[in-house]
Order: C-alpha cells, then structure tokens, then sequence
C-alpha cells in the first residue's frame, strides 16, 4: 500500500472508531494511530498531504503545485507536524511562512482534524518560530479574524502581538458578516538562529 494510501486508512479507521456509531471501539483502535509525535523540515513529496490537511481546514485551499513551490523556494520555510505510528510516518500539520528582507509573514498554519485539541499546534508554532529565525526571519506578521478566539490565544502565547486592525477585511460568508482581521508581530531576534531538528 502507497503511503498516501495508508495515510487515509489510518486517517480513517481513527475516525470511525472515534466518532462514528461505535465510540468504545476507540482504545482498541489507538495501535493504528500515532505513539509520537515530531517535527521536520516539508518536504516537496509532502505537498499531496499538506494539500489536503489545508482544505480540511480552509474553505479556498492550496493545490499540490503551489505548496511544492513554496517548499523548494529559500524565501519559505515551511514545517510538518508528523505522526509516527505503527502504520509509519504520516504528515499531520504543517506551517508556512514567507520571508523576505529579515521579515516573514506566516500564511497557514494547520492541523488535520484528528490531530486538533491536544495542544500541538503551541509545538508546531514554537518549531516553526525556530525554523524561520534560522531562514534570516527576524520578525514575524500575521493576520487572523478579530473574533477567532483560539488562534488569538495561540499567538498571543506565543509572543505575537497585535499592531492593527483591518476593518471587515475577511467577506461576509454563509450568514456570517464581514469581519475584521487583526495584524499581530512577534520578534524572533532573541530566539537561537542556527536551530537544529533532532
């Protein structure tokens, strides 16, 4: 079995042993999922996975091509949340940010819905932060909707803070009306620039 193949199995037994008609399945269903979890540098013949994870997440997605070019692009640094189980190594999340001059802006970061909840986007973030100062990234930009409570809080935590607001700058959508976007920076020029995965 291709390892695409064996990414979506395991992706969704876990789903059904959790969520579905037989909850109690769960514990017994665990030996296919992770045991750890690590992160690395993306690697382009992860586009496909990232791919998915990211329209899991979004409602106007990115293409396998867009994401294989920005992994190979030095202006990019872009890292991978990997599950490591008994069915092998599956790409659960990943973060990019583009950089130019010494400043970097972080486009996504996402988790695939199996994997949210559990705090590890704090350790994505944290790996990705390190990843970017080692590009030459000495501060990092973001935008995020004013009334998302749970990204506000993950950067917040992790140092960002807010230096604008874009008024109904994300479109009305499904009921939901226009909201504001807030701009948040976080300064990278105390974190260790020559980082190092293990």
């Amino acid at each position: 079995m291709s390892p695409r193949r064996m990414a979506h199995a395991s992706s969704a037994l876990r789903s059904l042993a959790r969520e579905a008609m037989w909850p109690w399945l769960w514990p017994w269903f665990w030996w296919l999922g992770p045991s750890t979890f690590a992160f690395r540098a993306a690697a382009p013949a992860d586009s496909w996975r990232m791919s998915d994870i990211h329209a899991s997440g979004f409602a106007q997605g990115w293409a396998r091509g867009e994401l294989e070019q920005m992994i190979v692009s030095a202006n990019y640094a872009a890292d991978v949340l990997v599950s490591r189980g008994l069915v092998g190594d599956v790409v659960s999340g990943f973060a990019i940010s583009r950089i130019v001059a010494g400043e970097a802006e972080l486009l996504t970061i996402v988790l695939e819905p199996e994997t949210r909840g559990r705090g590890l986007s704090a350790e994505l973030l944290g790996a990705h932060l390190l990843s970017v100062r080692r590009a030459g990234g000495e501060k990092l930009f973001l935008e995020v909707a004013a009334d998302n409570a749970p990204a506000l809080a993950l950067y917040r935590k992790a140092g960002f803070e807010e230096i604008g607001r874009r008024k109904g700058y994300y479109p009305a959508r499904n009921g939901v009306p226009h909201r504001d976007a807030l701009t948040m920076r976080a300064d990278l020029s105390d974190l260790d620039p020559t980082p190092r995965y293990v």
